[in-house]
C-alpha cells in the first residue's frame, strides 16, 4: 500500500511549485537531451530538430489541455478560468499526440526537413516522457482505477474519491501500470528497435504508436475517470485506431516491399 505525499513539492511563501509541473519539465528536458544525441548519431542537424521540437512540445501541451477541457466542458464552463489551471492536472495524452505530431510534422515539411526521421528520433523520448509524466497523476491523486485490495493498492484521500465510491479507501494505481508499460516501451524502442529500424523512416514511430496504444487500451479499462465518447471510453477508441494505423503502416513499410520483391 502507498499514498501520495501531496501535490506540492516546494512551498516558498505564497509560491507553490507542484510535482506535476516539475515532472512535465523533467520529461521535456530529458526528451530534448535524448533527441539531440540521437539526431547527432543519425547525422541530422540537432539545432533544426530542437527548433521543430519546441514548436511540437508547445502544441502538444495546448492540444492535451484542450482535448481534456472539451471532454469536460460542463465542468469548466462553470469556472472558465480553471481552463488555465494546468497545475491541477488534466492533460490528455492523445490530444497532445495529435497536436504535437501534427504541428511538428507540418513545420518540418514546410522547412523541407526530414519529418519521418524526426518522428523516429522523437519516439523513444516520447515513451520515456510519458513514463515520467504519469507520476504527476500520483501526486495529484487522479487517474486511478477501480477499488482493489491488492498489495500494491493506492490510498486515495476522501476528497479525491468519486462520490459513488466514497466508502472505498484503496484503488488500482493505474498511473503506475501505465508508467511501467511506457518505460518498457522506451526500453524496447531505444534498446532493441532503434538501430534495427533506422533504415526505414517512420517505422520506429509507428512501433511506438502501436506498443503504447496496446498497453493503454487495457489499462484504460481499469480507470474510473475515463473521458467518454457516448458509451465508449475515448482513450480506448483512440488506442484501437492508433494500433490499426501502426499495423497497417508497418505492413506497408516492412512487409509489402519484401513481398513485392519476391
Amino acid at each position: 500500500m502507498f499514498a501520495s505525499p501531496g501535490a506540492i513539492a516546494i512551498q516558498i511563501g505564497p509560491v507553490a511549485i507542484r510535482w506535476y509541473g516539475l515532472l512535465i519539465a523533467t520529461a521535456v528536458f530529458l526528451g530534448i537531451f535524448l533527441a539531440e544525441r540521437e539526431a547527432r548519431r543519425r547525422g541530422e542537424d540537432p539545432e533544426q530538430l530542437i527548433n521543430v521540437a519546441v514548436i511540437a512540445i508547445i502544441a502538444a501541451l495546448v492540444g492535451a489541455r484542450l482535448y481534456y477541457v472539451l471532454f469536460n466542458w460542463d465542468h469548466y464552463a462553470l469556472s472558465p478560468w480553471r481552463i488555465f489551471a494546468v497545475w491541477e492536472g488534466g492533460l490528455a495524452i492523445h490530444g497532445g499526440l495529435l497536436a504535437g505530431v501534427s504541428a511538428g510534422a507540418f513545420v518540418a515539411w514546410r522547412r523541407s526537413l526530414p519529418a519521418l526521421a524526426y518522428l523516429d528520433i522523437a519516439a523513444p523520448p516520447l515513451a520515456l516522457g510519458q513514463a515520467i509524466g504519469r507520476w504527476g497523476n500520483f501526486f495529484n491523486q487522479e487517474a486511478f482505477g477501480t477499488p482493489t485490495d491488492l498489495p500494491w493498492k493506492l490510498y486515495i484521500d476522501p476528497g479525491h474519491r468519486p462520490p459513488h465510491l466514497a466508502e472505498y479507501e484503496y484503488f488500482h494505481p493505474t498511473f503506475l501500470y501505465e508508467s511501467i508499460w511506457d518505460f518498457a516501451v522506451f526500453v524496447l524502442l531505444f534498446g532493441l528497435l532503434r538501430k534495427r529500424l533506422e533504415a526505414v523512416r517512420g517505422a520506429l514511430f509507428l512501433s511506438y504508436l502501436g506498443l503504447y496504444s496496446l498497453g493503454r487500451f487495457f489499462i484504460e479499462g481499469l480507470r474510473i475517470d475515463s473521458l467518454m465518447l457516448g458509451p465508449f471510453r475515448a482513450a480506448q477508441i483512440m488506442s484501437l485506431v492508433l494500433v490499426l494505423c501502426s499495423v497497417v503502416g508497418l505492413w506497408r513499410l516492412l512487409i509489402l516491399p519484401r513481398r513485392g520483391s519476391l
